[in-house]
């Protein structure tokens, strides 16, 4: 026995810092912001980053150096990171991402899907490629990089993927209709994924952030009141983590945190002959809220 035994509260903190050392992390949109600030901790942790952003404005246009701006403050604290400028709309230059993890570091261990812009009007109002833009970066964007990771994860069995979905998503915004679908769509997604990945030792989970960002400067609701991107980065950090859950939905702004669910009613049985005129008779107990749980979890089947 060590003349000098740890305190169980050291041997937690250590364990708690070596999730990430040697971990090699991508993380999307990492030029600003909460992708910044994911990126940041990481490496302060021990990671090796890939810090992913073309460095364009609010509505995706344009290009610039966010990226390398970020990798130098890592490297300054004395991490380790590399700057990609892809852009993640696209598979072919998406893929080039992990390909830029692996080159660099050998494998991808960690993807933070974070990466997104915003195109907001009216639906009445929205173009047809201001809807596609969106869900091309959002979606198709987090498709295409997961994509590319899944193989590596599933080969050294073991990953961690973190979708970014929103409260737009979720509870719905006026004028996002574009940007909610997107974010939508994320959990729909997990849901998959978390049963795919789960033999693989793959974990795949969601966010839903709120902070003080570009994206986020102009919305005028109280409700959504900001808060530094620092203050989210626990979260991502703890999806991530070897303790990891798998398949939440994990709300995170100001410091404070908790799970949103998908929740059913008990509902009624109106046999096999049901009509309309039966269903309008029984309304009241179909839409009665008194009695919603959590919807089970599916049981994982082979293909």
């Amino acid at each position: 026995m060590s003349a000098h035994p740890q305190k169980k509260e050291e041997i937690q903190e250590g364990a708690m810092r070596m999730d990430f050392v040697d971990k090699v992390v991508v993380v999307t949109g990492a030029g600003r912001g909460l992708g910044r600030a994911h990126a940041i901790e990481f490496a302060k942790r021990g990671a090796k980053v890939v810090v992913n952003d073309p460095g364009g404005a609010v509505d995706g246009t344009g290009s610039g150096n966010t990226a390398q701006s970020v990798v130098n403050e890592i490297r300054k604290m004395g991490g380790e990171a590399v700057a990609d400028t892809a852009s993640v709309a696209e598979f072919k230059a998406a893929k080039s991402i992990i390909d830029s993890a692996v080159s660099n570091y050998g494998t991808v261990d960690i993807l933070v899907n974070n990466a997104g812009i915003l195109r907001d009007k009216t639906f009445a109002n929205m173009t047809m490629h201001n809807f596609q833009a969106v869900l091309d970066v959002h979606l198709m964007g987090t498709i295409y990089t997961t994509k590319a990771a899944w193989p590596i994860m599933s080969e050294k069995g073991w990953g961690r993927v973190v979708l970014t979905s929103d409260e737009s998503g979720i509870f719905g915004n006026f004028g996002q209709s574009n940007y909610a679908t997107a974010k939508m769509g994320m959990i729909g997604l997990m849901n998959v994924l978390k049963l795919e990945g789960v033999r693989k030792g793959i974990k795949v989970n969601c966010l839903a952030p709120g902070a003080t960002t570009r994206m986020t400067e102009n919305l005028n609701d109280p409700a959504r009141a900001p808060g530094e991107p620092s203050l989210v980065s626990p979260a991502v950090l703890y999806l991530c983590s070897e303790s990891a859950p798998n398949g939440i939905i994990l709300q995170a702004q100001r410091g404070q945190f908790a799970i949103a669910q998908v929740c059913v009613n008990d509902g009624i049985d109106l046999g096999g002959e049901v009509t309309y005129e039966d269903l309008l008779e029984h309304v009241d107990e179909i839409l009665d809220d008194g009695s919603l749980h959590p919807v089970p979890p599916r049981v994982p089947q082979k293909p």
